[in-house]
């Protein structure tokens, strides 16, 4: 079994979709049209690890100039700005049967050396308030409750600034 990190496509909206089904229950999980739109308007700011070809983990989320990761960017694809300061991270999601082995924490790097080499000023993420550690392993830090309400949950914003 070979484990490879490629960038997304827009073909890829299917299994992307499955993944994130997997991963978020329904009110926070995109729909296959959301990610369809996502892929068409950032394919490259998808981060997806795939074994044997079958997609089993993916960072997401797209380049803006906002400061702070807000419920209308889940919202609209085309908010995303190929020239914006911060790669936003909407999803880290990894099938079940592969968690624990590392696979987002590669993906996590990988999205972080991608953002500095594009010469962006850092990554916002938001998460679940058990994550909090996790995310701060990778050097991101907690900036408190985030404005954003996605999918009615309570988020805490992450920023890790170069």
């Amino acid at each position: 079994m070979e484990r490879t990190i490629r960038l997304g496509r827009p073909e890829d909206a299917e299994n992307i979709a499955r993944v994130e089904s997997v991963c978020f229950p329904p009110a926070e999980a995109a729909s296959l049209g959301r990610i369809r739109d996502r892929l068409g308007a950032y394919a490259g700011h998808f981060w997806l690890m795939e074994e044997d070809g079958e997609i089993i983990s993916f960072v997401d989320g797209p380049v803006t100039q906002k400061r702070d990761l807000t419920d209308d960017l889940f919202a609209d694809a085309c908010c995303h700005d190929e020239r914006g300061e911060w790669q936003m991270i909407f999803g880290v999601c990894t099938l079940p049967p592969f968690r624990g082995q590392g696979c987002a924490g590669m993906l996590i790097r990988r999205a972080v050396t991608d953002a500095r080499a594009q010469g962006r000023r850092g990554l916002v993420l938001t998460c679940k308030e058990r994550l909090l550690p996790y995310y701060g392993r990778f050097g991101f830090l907690s900036e408190g409750v985030s404005v954003s309400v996605h999918g009615g949950a309570k988020w805490y914003q992450m920023r890790l600034t170069f």
